[in-house]
């Protein structure tokens, strides 16, 4: 139908040209001179621009001199300008390429009419161009595939229209033939139609669809053109049949293998099968049959087009290694068609479980004087795998005092000790049992076993040093806490409780007691430095294990002096007791006399009993003078006629304690003459002697006192170092020297060190020790080096004792 109004519309163009012709022919007739000539030009479509169609002021016999002047143009009616004139020349010009299947569409003459005009004198000449037409178009069809769905028992010399082609050109260029490509059922015939020619297919032999259920041919529509031009139409042609084949599995069974660890979604294999039929006869449909294990369909999955079977589960070759599936096949026919195949999957085991740690007994806890060799933990050991990678390798991997020692059963393993324990070295133990198969890769498991060491009572408690040494003040307040003594265990609980007890046979238990659990040392009574200085015990710890374990430490305890005693002024002593007295001395005498000495004793020892003697009250400070060490009185100068007789003088004793204590002494001084004192001496001889009787019987008290102290001392001494297994002495030494004052010095050695509690009479070069009460010094050891000595020495005059050497070297 397209065709036949092409036609027409080209027929109608035609004509329309031919009387617009005659209409321009007409112009002319009727306007003469203004419309003067007609041109006729030919040319070919598709020409360049500025090609030259005609000369036209040549061929209309214009001047071309004038044509500027007379401004030669075109004039169109048209948007579209195809044509232009020179004004220069008058030639006429292609300005726009020109395609006439755009223009003239159909088979007649493509004319265009142009009007040239001049002025000076007006006039318009029409000039008619003919475009004649070039191959330039192929033949074409409006859909370049056709398809057709023929029945198998189709008769022959059945006819089926085909597409017709177009092609723009005209006459000779345009459609002329259509061809086939060969083959043994169809060919093609023609129908004219008007200018059109219409194909159609024509069946010339029974098709069978069972050999060949598609056939693929192509129409060729060729032009007239030279070179001609051809255009090509996709023919396809279905054969269609009925449901007379059952689908067929390309195997009856399939056999698989896949490894368990094949994740899910992956596929398993493809069945396949095929059915000769087509249509729904032979769309085939696939399915697992009805009559397998639940764990079938729970693991696969079947595509019912594809036939693809994929994983919908986890596989484990330790749950089933073999999967037996059978799959069926039905076509979509009337009644439907079915076949069914065997699908067979083997698992495949993989490295996929670690082994597994059992314990089967365990003791948590085991004494530290087990034997080697004591079983404390059976364990067994499995792996869920076969083959390689079921078989275990089993080790522990820390550095224990246990070990893995198997059984008479693969696999099955006891944890012994391998040594000795110690609990006080290691109180927790944590086994790393490591069990490896011999997969690839390999895989391990670790358990950890706590193991908790017993106590047993197997150490005894320890003191931090042995003797102990402790210095205390006397004059302590009676129940108070003196000093504490403490021991560890390295046991634990029951076995680590101490208690403590003052050994059996020592005599302080009845001045001291110990608090059993503390050890604390409580004074039951008051020391006296005078009455004890040092005395020694032992303190016995003991634990609360079975059997209990004990220790003892050796405690000396030193008395440390405190200023407590006042001097006593042992002469003068008058009769009554008070420390008065009168001498006499011949006037005479020449300065430096000695008057008399004051002599007095102090019980307490070092600083605190080092006594210095003063002048107080004189009634001349320029006749006498009084030594401050010796308490010697010495006439400072002769005496002359207008002294008087008598002189009294109040002598001021004190000790050099931290709180200084004092006495007095009186002492009357009578000038006589010479011969007087000689008489007087005689008289006063027996008074003398009686008064020295007294004096003598007091240093002898005292000197007696002193002795028995100091053999005690010594007695206690021996006994102790009899008794002690450290390298302990104790040796006292008084010195002998008396001078006025009665001095203390009482040494003493422990260990390295040399002690000496001083009064004034000290050794030369004698220091404090730093830290220690004042009254302690220790004595250099001349095996030491001077080093020592000088940081003794400093360690003393820093303490305020550098005036003691050179004080008692003046004594």
């Amino acid at each position: 139908m397209c065709c036949w109004i092409r036609m027409a519309s080209e027929r109608r163009r035609r004509l329309s040209d031919y009387c617009r012709f005659a209409l321009h022919f007409s112009l002319v007739l009727i306007f003469g001179n203004q419309t003067l000539a007609e041109l006729r030009y030919s040319i070919q479509e598709e020409m360049k621009e500025g090609t030259l169609v005609g000369n036209v002021a040549k061929d209309l016999g214009l001047d071309k001199t004038s044509l500027t002047d007379r401004r030669l143009r075109v004039v169109s009616g048209s948007k579209d300008a195809f044509f232009e004139v020179n004004p220069d020349n008058g030639a006429l010009q292609i300005r726009k390429k020109i395609d006439r299947e755009e223009l003239c569409q159909g088979s007649g003459a493509c004319l265009m009419e142009l009007k040239v005009l001049v002025e000076n004198p007006l006039e318009i000449h029409y000039v008619v161009v003919e475009i004649t037409d070039v191959n330039d178009h192929s033949p074409s069809f409006s859909e370049r595939e056709q398809q057709f769905q023929i029945f198998e028992h189709a008769s022959p010399g059945t006819r089926y229209e085909l597409h017709a082609a177009h092609d723009p050109d005209a006459g000779i260029n345009s459609i002329r033939t259509y061809t086939l490509t060969s083959n043994d059922h169809f060919e093609i015939e023609t129908s004219q139609s008007d200018e059109d020619k219409i194909p159609f297919l024509v069946l010339k032999k029974p098709l069978d669809r069972e050999k060949n259920d598609k056939h693929l041919i192509f129409v060729t529509a060729v032009d007239g053109g030279k070179p001609q031009r051809s255009g090509t139409l996709n023919v396809s042609i279905i054969i269609l049949d009925i449901n007379d084949n059952p689908p067929i599995f390309s195997q009856d069974t399939y056999q698989i293998e896949i490894y368990e660890n094949v994740p899910v979604g992956s596929a398993v294999t493809t069945v396949s099968a095929i059915d000769p039929d087509e249509g729904p006869n032979g769309e085939i449909e696939y399915s697992l049959s009805k009559t397998l294990a639940r764990k079938v369909y729970e693991i696969f999955d079947l595509n019912s087009l594809s036939g693809q079977i994929k994983l919908k589960g986890v596989l484990d070759f330790e749950e089933s290694e073999i999967y037996k599936l059978d799959v069926e096949a039905s076509d979509k026919g009337t009644p439907p068609l079915t076949s069914r195949c065997r699908v067979t999957v083997k698992i495949k085991d993989v490295n996929d479980n670690p082994p597994e740690i059992e314990v089967t007994s365990l003791s948590n806890t085991v004494s530290e004087d087990s034997k080697p060799g004591t079983v404390i933990s059976l364990i067994s050991v499995t792996d869920r795998d076969s083959g390689l990678n079921g078989k275990i390798i089993s080790s522990i991997t820390n550095e224990v005092t246990f070990e893995l020692k198997p059984s008479y059963k693969e696999n099955i393993y006891s944890v012994v000790t391998k040594g000795f324990l110690d609990r006080e070295e290691v109180s927790h133990y944590e086994i790393t049992i490591k069990a490896t198969d011999s997969g690839e890769p390999p895989l391990s498991t670790l358990k950890t076993l706590n193991i908790q060491i017993l106590d047993v009572n197997d150490n005894s408690p320890q003191f931090s040093q042995n003797p102990l040494q402790f210095y205390l003040s006397e004059n302590n307040v009676a129940g108070t806490s003196l000093f504490c003594v403490s021991a560890t265990d390295k046991d634990v609980n029951e076995n680590a409780a101490i208690f403590y007890h003052i050994a059996r046979g020592n005599y302080v238990t009845s001045f001291l007691n110990i608090n059993s659990e503390t050890g604390d040392i409580l004074a039951l009574k008051s020391f006296d430095f005078e009455t004890l200085k040092t005395f020694q015990f032992q303190v016995v710890a003991s634990d609360s294990g079975t059997p209990s374990l004990s220790s003892n430490v050796t405690v000396n305890v030193f008395i440390l002096d405190q200023n407590d005693n006042a001097p006593v002024i042992l002469y003068p002593v008058s009769s009554n007791g008070s420390a008065e007295g009168v001498e006499e001395i011949p006037r005479n005498v020449n300065a430096g006399h000695l008057v008399t000495k004051v002599r007095a004793y102090d019980a307490d020892i070092g600083y605190n009993g080092w006594l210095l003697f003063s002048l107080q009250q004189v009634t001349d400070h320029s006749l006498f003078g009084l030594d401050r060490y010796t308490g010697q009185i010495r006439t400072l100068r002769s005496f002359t006629e207008t002294d008087e007789a008598e002189h009294k003088l109040l002598i001021l004793v004190k000790d050099n304690g931290n709180v200084s204590l004092s006495a007095t002494a009186t002492v009357v001084v009578k000038l006589v003459e010479p011969k007087e004192a000689f008489a007087a001496s005689d008289v006063k001889s027996s008074a003398k002697d009686e008064e020295g009787t007294d004096v003598t019987f007091y240093l002898m008290i005292t000197l007696g006192s002193v002795s028995v102290l100091f053999l005690i001392s010594i007695i206690v001494l021996i006994a102790m170092q009899c008794s002690k297994t450290t390298d302990y002495t104790s040796k006292y030494l008084q010195e002998a020297n008396y001078d006025g004052t009665l001095c203390h010095s009482i040494q003493y050695r422990s260990g390295e060190k040399r002690y000496m509690l001083v009064g004034p009479r000290m050794s030369i070069g004698s220091t404090i020790v730093p830290g220690s009460h004042a009254n302690t010094l220790v004595l250099p050891d001349r095996r030491r080096g001077s080093g020592e000595v000088r940081h003794l020495k400093q360690s003393f005059i820093k303490h305020g004792y550098k005036h003691t050497v050179n004080e008692q070297r003046n004594t």
